[in-house]
C-alpha cells in the first residue's frame, strides 16, 4: 500500500490532484460557513433597516410591513430600490434609496415620501465624508438632517432647494459646503422623481 502511495506521489498528475483536493476542501468549508452566517447577516440587515424605517416613517402611517414590499426598478435608465407603505390597501408612502456625489464619495440616503409628495423623513445610510466636518449629515452628529421633514417640491420653491451659500434655505457646514449641497440635491431629485412617476409609485391609474 505504501509502495502504491509512493508511486502515485511520483506521477506528474499528483500535484494537480493534491491542489484539487485542497481546493475542494476550501470550497466546502466556505459553503458551510456561508450557510451558517447568511441568515444571521440577513436578519441583522433587516433589523438595521427596520430601525431606519421607524425614524423616517411613523408607524401610524401604514398597516402593512413595508420591508416585505421591496421593489427594484430601472426608471429613466437608472436602477432604484424602494419600499411601499400601505394604509387601508392604498400606498401611503414610499421609502426610496438614493445617492448623491459628496466630497469624498457617494452619500447613500433613505428618503420617505408621503403620498401627497411631502417628505416624512430623510436619513443618511452611508458616506465617506470628512469626520468632524461633513459627517454632520448623520443624526448622531447633528440635527441638520431633520430639517427635511415636512418639506416638498413647493415648500420651499425650486430656488429654496439649495444651501444658503447658493441662495437656498438650507444651512451649510463650516468648511464643508459640498456635503450638505449633495444631500439637498439628492433629496430634491428624489422628490422630482416621485412627482414624475407618481402614478407608478402609488399604483394609480390615470383616472385616479
Amino acid at each position: 500500500m505504501n509502495l502504491i502511495s509512493e508511486k502515485i506521489k511520483q506521477t506528474a498528475a499528483y500535484p494537480a490532484l493534491l491542489m484539487g483536493a485542497v481546493a475542494l476542501l476550501v470550497c466546502s468549508l466556505l459553503m458551510v460557513t456561508n450557510n451558517l452566517t447568511a441568515q444571521p447577516i440577513a436578519d441583522r440587515l433587516r433589523e438595521d433597516l427596520t430601525k431606519q424605517l421607524d425614524q423616517v416613517l411613523p408607524a401610524s402611517s401604514y398597516d402593512n410591513q413595508p420591508l416585505d414590499q421591496k421593489y427594484q426598478e430601472v426608471i429613466d435608465g437608472q436602477k432604484y430600490t424602494f419600499y411601499r407603505a400601505r394604509l387601508q390597501d392604498k400606498v401611503s408612502a414610499i421609502i426610496l434609496f438614493t445617492a448623491s456625489a459628496g466630497y469624498s464619495g457617494d452619500i447613500t440616503m433613505l428618503v420617505a415620501i408621503k403620498a401627497d409628495g411631502q417628505l416624512s423623513g430623510v436619513r443618511v445610510l452611508s458616506h465617506t465624508e470628512t469626520p468632524g466636518l461633513g459627517d454632520k449629515i448623520e443624526l448622531a452628529k447633528s440635527n441638520w438632517i431633520l430639517d427635511f421633514s415636512g418639506l416638498s417640491l413647493s415648500k420651499p420653491d425650486t430656488t429654496g432647494w439649495a444651501v444658503k451659500k447658493d441662495g437656498g434655505q438650507f444651512d451649510a457646514f463650516t468648511g464643508a459646503t459640498i456635503t450638505p449641497r449633495a444631500v439637498v440635491k439628492g433629496v430634491f431629485e428624489a422628490l422630482q422623481l416621485f412627482k414624475a412617476k407618481q402614478n407608478y409609485f402609488l399604483e394609480l391609474t390615470d383616472s385616479e
